[in-house]
């Protein structure tokens, strides 16, 4: 996750905040999670009048089942059947009688989009992807959610101004009604006829919509002071008068009854809600007989007192929560701004980051909202860190993709090496240059991802071809160092019995060919090495002692039976050793010879310059054969190395 989810970020009020407006008007702004820090203000009064704000615009006077729509269930339907309702809603409904409902689609959709999105992204990166490369499958039923909630919007927005409009109307049809109610107490018709019409005026009364909101209390101030000035003055009969008084008194004994069973509902804030319609109705029902007037109003103002000191406990809680998830969240921030100042040289590191900055944003969905006044800036703080985090892994990878692209080519390199020395039979030699190619491989870094499996396999798959063929040969070694004893012991004797004709050098060249044979046999049992070594050594020697042959070309033998000895026995530091003082004894006499040289040109000058020039002449010559001898012997060593 390098952006924040912030579907439930909300903002909480501030204490003292105004009394929640649950008319018309109160849920046009309202969302599911909107809580509001506020009680009614009650009082009694000879009037039994009420400060409210506006309770004008609740609905139902009881609680109905889901805006007289069947009740449903939407935790159990999916993104799709939730779909296929909320466009059922909006479109086959009014707007007005449908709020609630699409609202809990809205909460239910977003439960299960986002519980999908987490699930799809954790297993995209258990499975090895990055999370900046991770993209939902299903964001097309999101965006058809959008613009389904849009639409919605668009249709609250037309009943709004339409109710506006509609409110203007009932409060001027609202305020012809108190005057007709004014003119009623000048009336000199019968006093059961002026009754109906009383009667008939507050059904007008009742009938009429919802106003604006700003009018309301003086409205109802205004209404009921005539509607008690119709009592207190008109001619009525007493019989008919009590009768409504009584009934009104039933009507309010039963609203205290309901306002009491809603101190034992769990939720304080739908008690609250509720509470407030109740207080409206309170208010429709008229005056009660005067002797239970302040009964009646105590005992409802006492249930409403306690739901009130109930609620902004609740919220007093959610406050001291709040700050607590201030904390937390701030802890968060921290150590996410500790981790971007670290830094990073390697992707083991940034991965390891990335999945703990992961785990921490987990936490910070679980932690709650903060107070109003820091809640977004402390969001916003998290989300920024979080951000240059992401930012700054997505710099470096795009470096590095360079620094792989170079890695991947010396790789591939060591792996033709490798498969070049695969099968050869110089098991030291090849041992060691496959140690340096394994060496040389860890020392260079990663190689893009989609290459890697496939360039380690191949490299590995060399590499276990010459050790394998390896180790069959040294299992099977002893056998086969048996055999070669037997054929060196035959040579042996062959040497020993070896009968020279009268050429020299046909002598000369079978002698060398035996000593050829020797070199090519391979390894005999340690235990045997060094004697049969010498026994060939002291017969191949006795039968070159026998031929006539000069000291230079017997030198040459001697060197090249040494040489081929060496090589036989896979001696590698000796034949290094011997090249590189072969190579220094001849850099010594070039040294030498034009040192001399350059002395030539001094010795001219001498009055004795011709003996001097004579002895300087013969060095040279003699330190030019000597060069010329070493350098056959180096050519004859690298010769027999190579082969």
């Amino acid at each position: 996750m390098e952006t924040m989810d912030i579907t439930n970020e909300q903002t909480q009020p501030e204490k003292g905040a105004p009394l929640a407006d649950t008319g018309m008007e109160a849920a046009e702004n309202a969302t599911p999670e909107t809580v509001v820090n506020a009680e009614l203000v009650v009082k009694a009064s000879p009037t039994e009048d009420l400060k409210f704000t506006d309770v004008s615009n609740v609905h139902p006077k009881e609680p109905k089942t889901r805006n007289n729509l069947p009740a449903e269930d939407y935790s159990i339907l999916d993104k799709p059947e939730l779909l296929i309702k909320l466009n059922e809603l909006i479109n086959h409904h009014d707007t007005e009688n449908v709020r609630d409902l699409i609202e809990e689609i809205k909460t239910q959709f977003y439960k299960k989009y986002n519980t999908e999105f987490a699930e799809a992204k954790n297993i995209f990166i258990e499975n090895g992807g990055k999370e900046e490369d991770f993209k939902f499958h299903d964001e097309s039923a999101e965006e058809t959610f959008k613009e389904l909630y849009n639409q919605y919007k668009e249709h609250k927005h037309e009943l709004n101004q339409i109710q506006e409009e509609e409110k203007q109307k009932n409060l001027k049809e609202k305020y012809q009604i108190i005057e007709d109610i004014k003119e009623l107490i000048n009336n000199e018709e019968s006093i059961n006829r002026t009754f109906q019409e009383f009667r008939d005026l507050q059904q007008r009364w009742r009938d009429t919509g919802l106003v604006p909101q700003n009018e309301v209390k003086n409205l109802w101030e205004n209404y009921n002071h005539h509607v008690e000035k119709f009592y207190d003055y008109i001619k009525i009969n007493k019989e008919l008068r009590d009768l409504d008084l009584k009934k009104n008194l039933e009507h309010k004994i039963e609203l205290c009854e309901k306002a009491e069973v809603l101190l034992l509902e769990e939720s304080v804030t739908k008690a609250f809600k509720i509470l407030q319609d109740y207080h409206n109705q309170w208010r429709e029902i008229g005056p009660v007989p005067r002797e239970q007037k302040d009964d009646i109003w105590e005992r409802f103002k006492d249930a409403t007192t306690k739901i009130n000191k109930k609620h902004q406990e609740y919220f007093e809680g959610m406050k001291d929560q709040q700050v607590k998830n201030l904390e937390q969240k701030a802890a968060l921030c921290e150590r996410v701004e500790e981790i971007i100042k670290a830094g990073f040289e390697n992707p083991k590191s940034w991965e390891e980051k990335a999945h703990e900055i992961i785990e921490i944003q987990k936490m910070w969905r679980t932690i709650g909202f903060a107070p109003k006044k820091d809640n977004n800036k402390v969001y916003n703080r998290f989300k920024n860190a979080c951000d240059q985090f992401f930012a700054s892994k997505r710099d470096f990878y795009k470096e590095a993709k360079e620094v792989q692209k170079n890695n991947l080519q010396y790789k591939l390199d060591l792996c033709v090496q490798a498969e070049a020395l695969k099968d050869s039979t110089d098991w030291k030699r090849t041992t060691e240059d496959f140690v340096n190619l394994q060496k040389r491989w860890k020392e260079i870094g990663p190689v893009p991802k989609k290459h890697s499996d496939a360039l380690w396999k191949r490299f590995r798959t060399a590499c276990d071809a010459f050790f394998t063929k390896k180790s069959e040969f040294y299992n099977t070694a002893d056998s086969r160092q048996e055999e070669n004893l037997k054929l060196k012991l035959e040579l042996i004797e062959k040497v020993k019995n070896f009968k020279k004709n009268d050429e020299d050098q046909e002598n000369l060249k079978a002698l060398i060919s035996i000593q050829k044979q020797w070199s090519e046999i391979g390894h005999v049992p340690l235990s045997k090495k060094d004697e049969i070594q010498k026994e060939f050594r002291d017969a191949i020697n006795a039968q070159f002692e026998n031929l006539k042959i000069e000291g230079n070309q017997r030198e040459k033998i001697n060197y090249r039976s040494k040489v081929e000895n060496w090589v036989g026995n896979q001696s590698r530091n000796k034949l290094y050793s011997e090249r590189n003082k072969l190579v220094s004894k001849i850099k010594e006499l070039e040294n030498e010879i034009s040192l001399y040289e350059n002395n030539i040109g001094f010795f001219s000058k001498s009055s004795n310059s011709n003996a001097l020039m004579l002895e300087v002449n013969k060095k040279i010559q003699m330190a030019k054969e000597r060069m010329e001898a070493l350098k056959e012997k180096l050519q004859m060593l690298d010769t027999m190395d190579q082969d």
